[in-house]
């Protein structure tokens, strides 16, 4: 196959689909790319190890917009989401944007349809609309503040009490907000299908078996995994009580990509994933199968060729860019 019908195919695989040689060092030629384009390569905590590995950056969505609102670089890939990459061109409208599979979405963002949401905030006048990164922009553009899991809470102590708050689209995470803050918030009805997954029984079994074990849960989890976890945070948030605590075992309630930084940065502690309800595979983990739709061999091509590239029409980022603003204002 050859660029012209790769790039044809786009719409369809979400990446280019171009044979590499054999004999192609991927590390070494991605940093050579890299070098050479002037380009960032910014990863989530739950890309594959050796993604995060090769990237200048690894973060949570808080951490990743701060630093791509801050880069210098001509051209920002983002090994993540769409969203991820999308907030990235929001942020940087002049810059190049690559996203090594289009197809990479996520399924809390696709729980907000635009139409669908328009016409739930006009059910609900007079409210001020904080919506969750993990959104499109055209949700974004549709909101009043942006947060991550990272800085909701404070997000949302900093609006007057008397003023009424919409609070999209995770249910999950709004509901332990609510409890956290006392503020009677209106919920759209969105989850996370990863974070949905972990099973309280199998969990309190592991428990069992280990018994000193810290249960640790990130806010998007359902309350009843969350009324057992010993702490609750974002991502960055479970990494560093994981560093600083002095319990030796964790029993982890996110996306199982978290532990591999998690092993790095706490070498000496027993680090066990949740298990999820459905089992199918017998893997003890929950996987988030849009962050792993990433690898180096795409990464390479996306480098190589500038595909897949992001692009956010103009009036659509100058709408969506006041929100996530006023988010990284407040951070």
């Amino acid at each position: 196959m050859n660029i012209k019908q790769a790039i044809q195919n786009l719409p369809q695989k979400g990446y280019l689909d171009l044979p590499i040689s054999k004999n192609i060092n991927l590390v070494e030629e991605i940093k050579r790319l890299r070098k050479e384009k002037n380009a960032v390569i910014l990863a989530h905590y739950y890309q594959v190890p050796e993604i995060q590995d090769i990237a200048d950056f690894v973060g949570d969505s808080l951490a990743l917009a701060q630093a791509a609102a801050k880069t210098d670089a001509d051209i920002i890939l983002f090994a993540g989401v769409h969203f991820m990459a999308e907030t990235a061109k929001i942020l940087n409208p002049d810059k190049k944007v690559l996203l090594p599979d289009l197809l990479a979405g996520c399924s809390l963002a696709e729980s907000a349809p635009k139409d669908k949401f328009k016409a739930f905030l006009n059910e609900h006048p007079n409210h001020i609309v904080v919506s969750y990164v993990n959104t499109s922009a055209e949700i974004k553009a549709l909101t009043d503040i942006v947060c991550t899991s990272s800085n909701a809470e404070k997000i949302i102590n900093s609006i007057p009490e008397n003023q009424k708050i919409i609070f999209a689209p995770d249910k999950n995470l709004g509901a332990y907000l609510i409890k956290k803050t006392g503020r009677d918030m209106i919920l759209w009805d969105g989850a996370c299908e990863v974070h949905e997954e972990f099973s309280l029984d199998k969990i309190l079994q592991l428990k069992t078996e280990h018994p000193e074990a810290k249960i640790i849960a990130h806010p998007e989890s359902r309350d009843y995994i969350l009324n057992i976890a010993d702490y609750i945070g974002s991502t960055s948030g479970l990494l560093k009580y994981v560093q600083e605590s002095k319990a030796k075992e964790f029993i982890i309630a996110t996306e199982s990509g978290i532990l591999h930084k998690m092993a790095q940065v706490a070498p000496d502690k027993i680090l066990i994933p949740a298990p999820p309800e459905n089992d199918k595979n017998s893997c003890a983990c929950t996987e988030c199968p849009y962050m792993k739709r990433n690898t180096l061999e795409k990464i390479y091509l996306a480098l190589q060729y500038e595909l897949p590239e992001v692009v956010v029409e103009e009036d659509l980022q100058k709408k969506a860019l006041v929100s996530i603003e006023k988010m990284l204002k407040l951070s």
